[in-house]
């Protein structure tokens, strides 16, 4: 069965491909995945790296935990179920933007002085 593993503290610039070249070492990866930030598409300086058995990973973990990748010093565990957040997902409920309210001009019936 494959095991997730967490990899954090990475440098913006390390890819997916540099990651499965030096987790290969240990056994099968199955898959790697590094988290970019949806609006800028820089990478947010962590990823997932799937090994193919339990052994593997545990190799991974012993071997690449503390190690430098790109200038950092990398942080390797077994990856935890993320879990789930309350509320209905998205960014929160709120009024929008600018508090409501008239707009500009136009009197509205406020007082400007």
């Amino acid at each position: 069965m494959a095991t997730k593993l967490y990899v954090g503290n990475l440098a913006y610039t390390t890819t997916e491909d540099e990651l499965r070249e030096k987790f290969s070492q240990f056994g099968e990866v199955e898959s790697v995945n590094v988290i970019m930030d949806r609006d800028t598409g820089r990478s947010k300086g962590f990823g997932f790296v799937e090994m193919g058995s339990e052994d593997a990973a545990q190799a991974a973990i012993e071997a690449m935990n503390g190690t430098e990748i790109d200038g950092r010093t990398i942080k390797v565990s077994e990856s935890k179920p993320q879990e789930r957040r309350p509320g209905g997902g998205g960014r929160g409920g709120g009024r929008g933007g600018f508090g409501g309210g008239g707009g500009r001009g136009g009197g509205g019936g406020r007082c400007r002085y």
